[in-house]
């Protein structure tokens, strides 16, 4: 196993030092912000039939689809994205599709996102999408056409990376009984 050191630093040569290490104080500080933050859609979500990662991919935001709930013994990479309206998607796994589009990635750390699209995997078509993020860190994903909305709340995970490639997920909100 790997085993991370917190004693380890990295000393420059010569007198270089200041010129970097500066930026690398202030590179660390805004990185831990980031990833530290509530107020970001960035990050894993639980939805009502998979969980999802929202990321940066290129210029946009994506939704990537992680991992399918399925029933115990089937196969989360045999479910596919049959009723895609395009024939040619229908036969491609619905782990590893990106639910997103449009949505410009300087939006992610708003509260509301417009603007974009979402695709539903449950009927195949694309929607106006309007995505908020509510007071609770919960994400409201709504799918729209014209002035009717349906949607629900995506829950915020924590998900761990395994030595062995598994992943463990816990709701990163605690649930109120």
């Amino acid at each position: 196993m790997t085993e991370l050191r917190n004693d380890l630093v990295l000393q420059p040569k010569k007198n270089h030092g200041k010129y970097f290490t500066l930026p690398l104080i202030v590179f660390l500080s805004i990185n831990f912000s980031l990833q530290a933050s509530e107020d970001t859609i960035e990050g894993y979500w639980l939805s009502s039939s998979s969980i999802i990662e929202v990321k940066v991919c290129d210029e946009l935001i994506c939704a990537e689809i992680s991992h399918v709930f399925v029933p115990e013994g089937t196969d989360p990479l045999t479910i596919l994205d049959e009723k895609n309206s395009n024939n040619d998607l229908q036969n491609r796994p619905l782990v590893g599709i990106n639910l997103f589009e449009g949505f410009k990635k300087e939006q992610i750390l708003n509260k509301v996102l417009k603007g974009g699209k979402i695709y539903n995997p449950n009927d195949g078509n694309s929607y106006k999408a309007k995505l908020t993020l509510l007071k609770n860190n919960n994400l409201q994903v709504q799918g729209c056409v014209l002035f009717v909305c349906d949607g629900e709340e995506w829950q915020p995970l924590i998900v761990t990376f395994n030595p062995d490639g598994s992943r463990q997920a816990k709701l990163k909100n605690k649930q109120e009984n």
